[in-house]
């Protein structure tokens, strides 16, 4: 990661764009157009074998980084309720045969596991989709039954969750299946979301309408610890905990929820007990006091409106936590006059209508911008 040389204010748009010479911003406002570009692949009909395919299985053979806490996303929302039992693993497992799916996915296409992850699952007759760069040691392996999704839209390797998200999506949806189906997000519905919440982080925004700008100057120079109200909204915590840490140098905590509840308490507790609590910020003089005591840890949650209400209630006894929540309706806009065409369009679903997926892709694409405003502040 390379820090700029000053922080940057959040509010001087002009700044911002000048110091991104790393084109961090622009980086992870992409999101929508790599999930339209899986879209456009499957249009294209990269999926075809896979249509009225009945598989035994679907098992997805992860590298590091983001295709790895993209099939964890994906498990964790939706291994449960599928018709066709979905694996992860870092390799083709022994059982592999004729009657698998077999998808590999990875950003290095010299990593050796991923090139002999295809090979064996190509000679034991499975169908593979290689979620890759088509190139290095990948390229040489070939057959009839491997399909290809290479990258379309570069981007950093931190920003590319949900290219690898949307391909996994597109594979369970061209396989034959039942009602099940209904719960995987529509691919170019969900890139007009990606595309809105990329609008609303947009550098012109101020940070009070921003969502992203809001959430980095919140977390700038605190400890700070994400977690989730549900396995999927853990996942997405871990992937910003990640990504903070990978772009901006700040070291932030991801847990589940009642781990983090419990650190939470704990810590309030050895606070009010120790100095922090008769700190005086107004009286306090460093050369005679020593470095002031610090800031209470920070708990933000990832959640979706379903969970809200439930959520809010567990966390009630949390000094300094809040929700992190897709911006619905007029609440995030306020009724400006000067939002587009395109913000009214596509900023204002109806919550009820955004599957699981949807929300945490948002969030996760939320999280990406705010790693790169953190970074451009000079990181934490």
């Amino acid at each position: 990661m390379t820090a700029v040389s000053s922080p940057v204010d959040l509010d001087d748009a002009g700044a911002l764009i000048e110091a991104d010479r790393e084109g961090a911003l622009r980086s992870a406002a992409l999101a929508g157009a790599q999930v339209r570009a899986v879209a456009t692949a499957v249009e294209e009909g990269v999926l075809d074998r896979l249509v009225d395919l009945r598989p035994r299985s679907v098992v997805i053979v992860t590298g590091d980084g983001r295709s790895s806490r993209a099939a964890s996303l994906l498990v964790a929302a939706l291994g449960d309720r599928l018709g066709v039992p979905l694996v992860r693993s870092t390799g083709s497992p022994p059982w592999i045969g004729p009657l698998d799916v077999v998808v590999v996915a990875g950003d290095d296409a010299g990593d050796p596991r991923l090139a002999q992850s295809v090979d064996a699952a190509a000679r034991r007759g499975a169908e593979v989709v290689v979620v890759a760069p088509e190139e290095g040691p990948l390229r040489a392996v070939r057959g009839p039954r491997v399909m290809w999704l290479p990258p379309r839209i570069a981007v950093r390797d931190h920003n590319t969750l949900l290219r690898y998200l949307a391909a996994f999506v597109a594979v369970l949806g061209a396989v034959a299946g039942g009602s099940w189906k209904t719960l995987l997000p529509n691919l170019s519905r969900l890139a007009d979301l990606l595309d809105a919440e990329a609008v609303r982080n947009s550098p012109s925004n101020e940070v009070f309408r921003n969502p992203a700008k809001s959430l980095a100057s919140s977390v700038n120079g605190r400890r700070v610890v994400l977690t989730g109200s549900s396995p999927a909204a853990v996942e997405v915590a871990r992937h910003g905990s990640e990504v903070l840490l990978r772009v901006a140098g700040a070291v932030v905590g991801a847990g589940e929820l009642g781990d983090v509840i419990a650190a939470s308490v704990r810590a309030s507790i050895a606070e009010s007990s120790s100095s922090a609590s008769t700190f005086d910020s107004f009286f306090h003089d460093e050369q005679l006091d020593g470095p002031p005591p610090p800031l209470p840890m920070r708990v933000i949650v990832v959640a979706t409106d379903v969970d809200r209400a439930m959520t809010e209630r567990r966390i009630a006894g949390v000094p300094e936590s809040e929700l992190m929540l897709t911006d619905a309706g007029e609440a995030l806009f306020g009724g400006d006059p000067a939002r587009s065409d395109f913000e009214i369009a596509v900023s204002t679903p109806d919550p009820a209508t955004l599957s699981v997926l949807d929300t945490m892709s948002v969030l996760a694409t939320r999280l990406d911008s705010t790693a790169a405003y953190l970074q451009l502040m000079g990181g934490s």
